[in-house]
């Protein structure tokens, strides 16, 4: 019977020493240190400087056209639900919020995303609804159940920007004010 050896090893030949570069011309690998003459592979730093190289000639992602937008940086995540959902989900006198919508997992904790509530079905429970956004009929149809809704509501983006503008506006002209003042306040 063969003796049992729990060592585990390589075979031989299977681990090689590694080459030792700069140890003169008479190592085997003097001069050129294995790389060859010359060119990009023999230098520090060679191989492809960057993914979709081509060895210099154009690569294939600027050679084709580029159309169109790409809304990926800046979109936002809008997750909406309609009465009808809210309704089953909710008890009477609850509070529909981001907090109690992870609590009961109809959204991840992780995606930060805008809630919308929307108007579809009907509600017949008291809650008091604080998210995102809601719609004008939503929001109705909740206050004629009796309960509350602190959100935007039915803002469309033309209204976003006027309202946004006039900010603008506001603050530009109360700095305007403001600077001849300083300017008094500097020179006293």
């Amino acid at each position: 019977m063969a003796e049992y050896n729990p060592v585990l090893t390589a075979p031989e030949g299977a681990n090689k020493n590694p080459k030792r570069v700069g140890r003169g011309s008479s190592s085997g690998l003097g001069t050129t240190a294995g790389k060859g003459n010359k060119g990009q592979q023999s230098r520090s730093g060679g191989g492809n400087p960057y993914v979709g190289f081509e060895g210099g000639q154009m690569p294939l992602y600027r050679r084709i056209a580029h159309r169109g937008f790409s809304n990926v940086a800046f979109r936002e995540e809008n997750v909406c639900f309609n009465l009808s959902e809210i309704d089953a989900k909710f008890a009477e006198g609850e509070s529909v919020d981001k907090a109690s919508l992870i609590a009961k997992g109809l959204i991840s904790a992780k995606n930060d995303c805008i809630v919308k509530i929307l108007g579809d079905g009907d509600i017949t429970k008291k809650l008091v609804v604080t998210v995102d956004k809601v719609s004008k009929s939503a929001k109705e149809k909740i206050e004629k159940a009796g309960g509350t809704v602190n959100a935007a509501v039915g803002t469309s983006r033309k209204e976003k920007k006027a309202s946004y503008a006039k900010a603008r506006a506001a603050k530009k002209e109360s700095s305007s004010k403001a600077a001849p003042a300083k300017k008094a306040e500097a020179k006293k």
